[in-house]
Order: structure tokens, then C-alpha cells, then sequence
């Protein structure tokens, strides 16, 4: 699957609102921004969590929550605390929260139906 970029916007416990241009990365478990980012938004820390990275080693994180926010729908969501000057990503977490899906030919965010047991 090809890469591409999506806007996020991300919206502090104060309602002050940042948008970046996030990777789209459905392999992440959880969104990422950069600590300095998460903070500055008011967003803190929730609790450590140990995370694999592609290459096979672990590293421990801190976790936070905020609210997302993608083509005018949000979400209470979680969100990795990652090293300054990091990509942001929007993972798996925020993405299944939304009920978006990938295009992968297209390289665009769609609508998903949810499933209720």
C-alpha cells in the first residue's frame, strides 16, 4: 500500500485546535505527534505503554487522550507522546474510532460501516 497524508486536527482539553498533515499509517496502533506538540495543546500524559517499533525492538511511551478530529467528524482518542521532530501519524486507534477506512488506490480516507454483535 502506497503512503499519503491526511489532515488531523486535534482539539486541547482548553478547545484551543491544532491541524497538521498526518501520515495515515493503519500498521500504528495509536496516533502520534511529537511531545512538544501534545503539550503545547495541552494534552498530558495518561500512562506509559510499551510499543514495537518496524525494526523489532520496544520502546515505553507515554500515552495521552484528546479529541480527534478528521473531515468534520471527532472522537475521544488516544494518542503516543513521540520524540521531538517526529512524524505525525494517524494510526489505527483514531481511524476505527471514526469508522474511516483506507483506499489504498486512491490514497484516501472512506467511510466505513461499524459492526454491532
Amino acid at each position: 500500500m502506497g503512503t499519503f497524508f491526511h489532515a488531523i486536527t486535534l482539539i486541547g482539553p482548553d478547545g484551543g485546535r491544532l491541524t497538521v498533515d498526518a501520515l495515515v499509517d493503519t500498521g500504528a496502533s495509536f496516533t502520534s505527534m511529537s511531545e512538544g506538540i501534545l503539550r503545547g495543546s495541552g494534552v498530558q500524559p495518561v500512562r506509559q505503554v510499551r510499543l514495537r517499533l518496524a525494526d523489532g525492538s520496544f520502546h515505553i511511551q507515554s500515552l495521552g487522550e484528546t479529541v480527534a478530529e478528521i473531515d468534520g467528524e471527532s472522537v475521544q482518542t488516544l494518542v503516543v507522546f513521540g520524540p521531538e521532530g517526529s512524524p505525525a501519524t494517524i494510526g489505527a486507534y483514531t481511524l476505527e474510532g471514526l469508522l474511516l477506512g483506507v483506499d489504498p488506490v486512491e490514497k484516501r480516507l472512506v467511510p466505513l460501516e461499524g459492526w454491532w454483535a
